[in-house]
């Protein structure tokens, strides 16, 4: 029942899987996530042949900072543009000794292969490293190193070796590498370096092959990139007694070999960092204080070489202008100033034995002085590569044999390049590429040839592209265009780069793969210049300008030059120019056949190790982080020839294991192998596939391997296992909380008993302990009550101790909670005291913490309400009515008051303004007025005029009924002449209006509160009279006898 619901589920499954496009982490891992972070191996793909799948896989995992992505076993490398923090030591330990496919993609899994193989087979290896310039084939290099700087095995002596290997980059980048456009720090020449290691897997030694060095960058710049590195290191980080003994200034504006590119300070480059740590690695590779200084005097020769000037004299020959440059020169060189001066103008030809001495035009001077500038440069480099090779040197065990070094070769090329002029060094470097290619496709068909050989698989002839063609067309003898152009540099006559065409184009016209002006259709003319021609690579067309083809392959430096350079007395250059160069009669090769034969033997080194391949890619030329540029990198999958690696590795089976790690992983999805399978793995395999449904045409059974032909099947059989897994666990779950519960339940049974055996005698004890407690308690308890009376003694002491402490926990749980509380625990009669005085002390801490919690507002507040209460509390009918509520700092706003009024005050105060009513004196009329209190006075307000001012020191008194009414009069001292007589109000806030007027005034006692009626003045020697009676609403009138009768609702009875 079991295995034909798993065998159902993997059939769904393989159904449901069959449009998946990758997986997770590991080949062998769970697939939940791989349509959200592709394949972590491109072999896995289903549409294997789409380039846009196989970018899209790479968009998938670069936005999920997933960098690395096998094709197989060749690693392809996005560059991120930033720390992805996953080179850690910890990082180095997951990769170390695990099998290639049990972790996830990564630089240091090729790494760790690599090296694995070399330890187990004792076969050298190699790990061949390309890409455009920025991709990150420098920084994969030094990763490398890194890794095996750490995971090697180590002694005072490897250690020095580890360190020398490591030092050694900084040296060669800052010789050889230069900012361009598409790289702050680009390789601008080619680096093979073996690492030695000896039987206990320890690096013992190394040693460095340098290609084709860009020595053109020496004289000339394009805009936005700068010369080699070291200049602007020695400029910016040089001491100044250094920079001084070597005549130079600390700005690179003074040099016109560094002014070219426009671009001498770069804001991601730390040159004077960056000459520390070359400084510090030069001592590590053992250079001596006096080599140093050579090697830097020679670094500031070229800077003064390219200050040196000419003039024309009347018969239009060079002469040097700049004879403090001349001066520097011979110092730093070693040499004759006059000589040096004379060579740079003069050239010497020997014709029929005879010597002639030629003076140069300012043409050709400029171009001996560049000529000698790259010469000594380029040398120097060799020389600096050597030096490097020689503090890396291997010496061979005593005992030879097993114990004999075994290599692990480096490679970090240029990749293809593809630039919109492309020139000699573009030829040379796709050159370069084509070879490598032919390898690449050679060695992996011949590995999986091997493989399939080894397990009894039949093998398919795979189609694919051979470029041997194209690089027949590139060195053939005679016949390729190497050697075309060497003919035509060492032809008698006048040869050119265009004759140099024509000779091609009379050579190879026939060729499928080549291409000029001249042999082109009608339609193809017009993207080809008269000066280019055309090569059809494995990677795409490029097309190449033949001009400066013959000068940079003839390289050529006069000979009057290099009698100079030999006769120097700078150890480094004398080593660099040797004098059998002179009496050689055969002309030296050409850049190209040294770079054709130096490339011969690499393809040999590379041919008698096992390779590794990693692939770099750049994804922007903006150096982004993030940033995902299609077309960049389809240019790159071109040609890198990713696509057509694919279609090889594809062409047999997507998937291969051996039969233990096949049978180890899947073995559960069969009731047959699982839980463990007794006979061969191979068996255990047969059963397991025949159980899962594999179809015939889906698989193969090799000697040691399973061999899976479609991803889907793998897909499949991952997402059985899935499921799969989630039963495994119920039941290993279940089975595991039974066993654990058992086991717990045993186990608590047994404490159990322990405990209450224990617990009981232990209760019994205690109960007895208790007992006689609780007897002598009581016995003390009833002799204190008896002598209770007493004075204190030891018969009464306890109960009166017990006495105090249940009266003072009784009022800690019972004390008042505020000031209005007077209730307190009754106390017994000896604390009758204590407890006066600690509820004297209670009631003073309460008022204290209540005081100091009333904010500044609120104590005015207080303030008004308790003179309020003074002189109204029983009084006035209406005062309850006002005490719930705040009295407010004024009834009316600025806004509200005219700003005439406000304008007349000027300065004045206003404390606090109500709007009131005033009665005249005859008439009674009511008017709506404002009442404004200022600092030293009362304003009555009619709208925009002061119709009224009592200063505070002519109000006599203030006069109210006792009722609920809101009339109040103010009294006016009448000796003053501005006053007409006193004023009668009316206010709603009568109760708040009054305690602020008589508080601003000073007036609490002379505020009268009448009964029946109140007397004002009206004029001189008048009066009037207010009358004030109970009703049942508020009624205010003249009566007929000519008072002023007011009816007021009565509210309290006092």
């Amino acid at each position: 029942m079991e295995r034909r619901d798993v065998a159902a589920k993997f059939h769904f499954l393989r159904f449901k899987a069959a449009g998946s496009d990758g997986i997770r982490l590991t080949m062998e891992s769970a697939l939940t996530a791989r349509d959200r972070v592709g394949v972590q191996d491109f072999v896995l793909l289903e549409n294997f042949t789409s380039e846009a799948t196989f970018i899209e896989n790479l968009r998938k995992r670069f936005k999920e900072n997933l960098i690395y992505t096998y094709i197989g076993s060749v690693l392809v490398s996005v560059n991120p543009y930033k720390d992805l923090e996953i080179y850690s030591k910890q990082h180095m330990e997951r990769y170390r000794g695990v099998s290639f496919y049990e972790v996830s993609p990564h630089l240091y899994a090729i790494a760790d292969n690599s090296y694995r193989s070399l330890r187990i087979e004792r076969k050298d290896q190699c790990i061949l490293i390309s890409g455009e310039s920025g991709a990150g084939k420098t920084e994969a290099t030094k990763k490398i190193l890194q890794y095996y700087a750490v995971t090697c095995p180590a002694s005072d002596q490897v250690e020095t070796v580890k360190d020398r290997l490591l030092q050694s980059n900084p040296v060669l980048e800052a010789f050889g590498n230069a900012k361009t456009l598409r790289n702050d720090n680009s390789s601008r020449f080619g680096k093979y370096m073996d690492v030695q290691f000896d039987y206990k897997g320890a690096p013992v030694g190394g040693h460095i092959l340098n290609y084709l060095l860009e020595k053109s960058r020496v004289v000339h710049q394009n805009h936005g990139e700068r010369n080699f590195h070291i200049f602007y290191q020695l400029l910016e980080g040089g001491e100044d007694d250094l920079l001084r003994r070597l005549g130079l200034e600390k700005n690179p504006q003074q040099y016109h070999y560094l002014v070219k590119g426009q671009c001498a300070r770069v804001s991601s480059i730390s040159d004077k960092n960056d000459w520390k740590v070359v400084r510090r690695a030069l001592s590590v590779i053992n250079f001596n204080d006096n080599e140093v200084e050579d090697l830097l005097s020679i670094v500031a020769s070229v800077l003064h070489l390219g200050n040196v000037q000419f003039a024309a004299d009347e018969q239009g020959n060079a002469q040097v202008t700049t004879e403090n440059q001349i001066k520097y020169l011979a110092r730093l060189l070693g040499v004759e100033g006059s000589v040096l001066r004379e060579a740079l103008i003069h050239k010497t030809i020997i014709a029929k034995g005879e010597e002639l001495v030629s003076p140069l035009n300012l043409e050709q001077a400029a171009y001996a002085r560049d000529a000698l500038a790259k010469a000594i440069y380029g040398r120097t480099f060799s020389w600096l590569v050597n030096k490097i090779n020689k503090s890396l040197a291997y010496k061979e065990a005593e005992c030879p044999g097993w114990r004999s070094a075994t290599v692990l070769g480096l490679l970090d090329i240029y990749g293809f390049e593809v630039f919109q002029h492309n020139s000699f060094e573009q030829f040379c470097i796709n050159y370069c590429n084509e070879k490598l290619q032919q390898l690449f496709i050679e060695l992996t068909l011949k590995s999986e040839q091997e493989e399939y050989e080894s397990e009894g698989i039949a093998w398919e002839p795979v189609q694919y592209f051979n470029n041997k063609i194209i690089c027949d067309l590139v060195e053939e003898k005679f016949k390729g265009i190497i050697s075309i152009l060497d003919e035509e540099c060492l032809r008698p006559g006048d040869a050119t780069d265009m004759t140099f065409l024509e000779k091609l184009e009379e050579t190879v016209k026939n060729h499928p793969h080549f291409l000029t002006h001249k042999l082109a259709d009608q339609k193809t003319r017009k993207s080809l210049g008269r000066e280019e021609f055309r090569l059809l690579h494995y990677a795409g067309e490029v097309t190449y300008s033949v001009t400066g083809f013959l000068d940079k392959n003839n390289d050529l430096l006069f000979r009057n030059l290099k009698e100079t350079m030999c006769n120097s007395e700078n150890t480094i250059i004398n080593h660099c120019f040797e004098r059998t160069e002179l009496t050689d009669k055969k002309r030296p090769e050409t850049a190209a056949t040294q770079f054709k034969n130096s490339l011969s033997k690499l393809m040999e080194i590379l041919m008698s190790k096992e390779p590794s391949y990693i692939r770099c890619i750049k994804p922007n030329d903006a150096k982004q982080a993030g940033r995902f540029d299609e077309v960049l990198i389809r240019h790159q999958v071109k040609y890198l020839g990713l696509m057509e690696n694919l279609r090889v590795r594809r062409a047999g089976f997507a998937y291969r294991r051996k039969y233990e790690i096949f049978l180890q992983r899947y073995k559960s999805l069969c009731s047959e192998t699982w839980p463990t399978w007794e006979g061969r793995p191979h068996d255990g395999v047969a059963v397991l596939v025949k159980h899962l449904g594999y179809k015939q045409e889906e698989y193969k059974m090799g000697r040691t391997k399973i061999f899976i032909r479609f991803p889907k099947t793998l897909f499949a059989t991952e997402d059985a296992l899935e499921i799969r897994k989630q039963s495994l666990a119920t039941k290993i779950q279940a089975t595991w909380r039974g066993f654990y519960w058992r086991q717990k339940f045993l186990h608590m049974k047994h404490s159990a008993i322990t405990i209450q055996s224990w617990w009981r005698g232990t209760q019994g004890r205690r109960k007895a302990s208790k007992k006689k407690w609780a007897v002598e308690t009581i016995r003390r308890f009833i002799k204190g009550f008896i002598y209770r009376n007493y004075p204190r003694c030891s018969e009464n002491e306890y109960f009166l101790d017990y006495i105090r402490y249940s009266f003072l926990m009784n009022l800690k749980r019972n004390l008042p909670k505020n000031v209005l509380d007077k209730s307190w625990p009754t106390p017994p009669p000896s604390l009758y005291e204590v407890s006066q005085l600690l509820r004297q002390l209670c009631m003073q801490n309460m008022v204290w913490s209540y005081c100091k919690r009333i904010s500044p507002e609120w104590k005015q507040q207080l303030d008004q309400k308790v003179v309020a209460s003074e002189m109204f509390k029983g009084k006035k009918d209406n005062y309850p009515q006002s005490v719930p509520r705040l009295f407010i700092n004024t009834r009316l706003g600025t806004e509200e008051i005219n700003p005439k009024v406000l304008q007349v005050l000027g300065n004045e105060t206003i404390k606090y303004a109500v709007p009131v009513v005033k009665y005249d004196r005859k008439g009674y009329k009511a008017r709506v007025r404002q009442l404004l209190l200022a600092q030293n006075a009362i304003f009555i307000v009619e709208e925009a005029k002061i119709k009224q001012r009592i200063d505070y020191a002519n109000l006599t008194g203030i006069s109210v009924s006792s009722l609920s009414d809101s009339l109040f009069v103010l009294h006016v001292r009448f000796e003053d002449n501005k006053q007409k007589g006193d004023v009668v109000l009316q206010s709603d806030h009568v109760i708040e209006t009054l305690t602020k007027t008589a508080m601003s005034a000073d007036k609490i006692n002379n505020v009268n509160i009448s009964q029946g009626s109140i007397k004002f003045t009206i004029g001189q020697g008048k009066e009037g009279i207010i009358d004030f009676t109970s009703g049942s609403e508020l009624l205010i009138a003249k009566a007929k006898n000519g008072h002023l009768a007011v009816v007021a609702p009565r509210l309290n009875s006092r």
